[in-house]
């Protein structure tokens, strides 16, 4: 039994369904906040239980009989998301589960200006400690361009604080690359880098979008003061907007520059690259 948490998300929905692809539905089990929104899960005969990072004995139950759990990395900002990666891990343990997988993010570490790769260094040591045999799977940085780039369909610019390189993966190749770790016949032990060959910067980006468009889009690095007050006064929340200033901190001090090939590997295929990503789009 693979029993997956936050199947109902974007990510681990799609590590679900190729999942399914690969293993019985039987020996399939999910962990969500809803069950009601994982119906067309059930209806596929995976097993459905209620769970919640904040709730042990609910994750408990719904880790039963596992021998494989995968965690997805807590979206609750609101929240002590490392004590919540904990109880998920710890339950994990206490349910019997063999190994315990986590989405974790590439250039995990402490020593960083931007603070998700703290927490989720910190939740792979509990991992460590655990007892259990772990897998972290350190993702690339994924999500929608439009978060990356700004608007750069109407501007024809794509005018962000500066950058260094990292690697921007494509979400349904990290999910295909997670139901390959978990039905694999050799295990994967501890951290794991799942990042493009080569990375990739915001110039990078820019060439891509003007091959595709056929009209020329101009990267401009903005100050990061400037870039910061342009924000807020656009309306973003000061500390979403810090937020996304500390990522660019992060990828000019190198945190991201490492490239991997195990992500090739995984999918027997290249991943898809920037200007597939940004083919995907609606763009004009």
């Amino acid at each position: 039994m693979i029993i997956v948490t936050g199947a109902t998300g974007t990510l681990n929905g799609a590590t679900v369904d190729h999942l399914l692809k690969r293993i019985p539905a039987q020996q399939i089990g999910v962990s969500v906040r809803d069950p009601s929104r994982a119906t067309h899960l059930a209806d596929q005969g995976v097993r459905v239980r209620q769970g919640s990072y904040d709730d042990p004995a609910a994750l408990r139950h719904s880790f039963a009989e596992a021998e494989q759990v995968l965690l997805v990395s807590s979206s609750d900002l609101a929240a002590d998301v490392v004590a919540q990666h904990r109880r998920a891990i710890d339950a994990a343990v206490d349910a019997g589960a063999q190994r315990i997988l986590y989405t974790s993010a590439h250039g995990a570490g402490a020593d960083t200006p931007y603070p998700p790769l703290g927490i989720h260094a910190a939740t792979e040591q509990h991992l460590s400690e655990s007892g259990a045999a772990w897998t972290s799977l350190r993702n690339g940085f994924y999500g929608e361009p439009i978060q990356l780039l700004g608007a750069w369909q109407e501007t024809g610019v794509i005018a962000m604080p500066a950058d260094g390189p990292f690697s921007w993966v494509d979400r349904r190749d990290a999910a295909e690359a997670a139901a390959a770790i978990l039905t694999a016949d050799e295990p994967h032990e501890g951290p794991i880098d799942l990042t493009l060959p080569e990375p990739v910067t915001l110039a990078d980006f820019a060439a891509s979008a003007s091959e595709i468009t056929g009209r020329r889009i101009e990267r401009v690095v903005v100050d990061d003061e400037t870039w910061l007050a342009d924000a807020l006064s656009s309306g973003v929340p000061e500390e979403v907007a810090r937020f996304t200033l500390s990522m660019f901190q992060a990828t000019r001090s190198g945190h991201f520059s490492g490239s991997d090939s195990t992500l090739t590997r995984l999918l027997g295929r290249s991943p898809r690259s920037i200007t597939d990503q940004l083919k995907d789009l609606d763009i004009r």
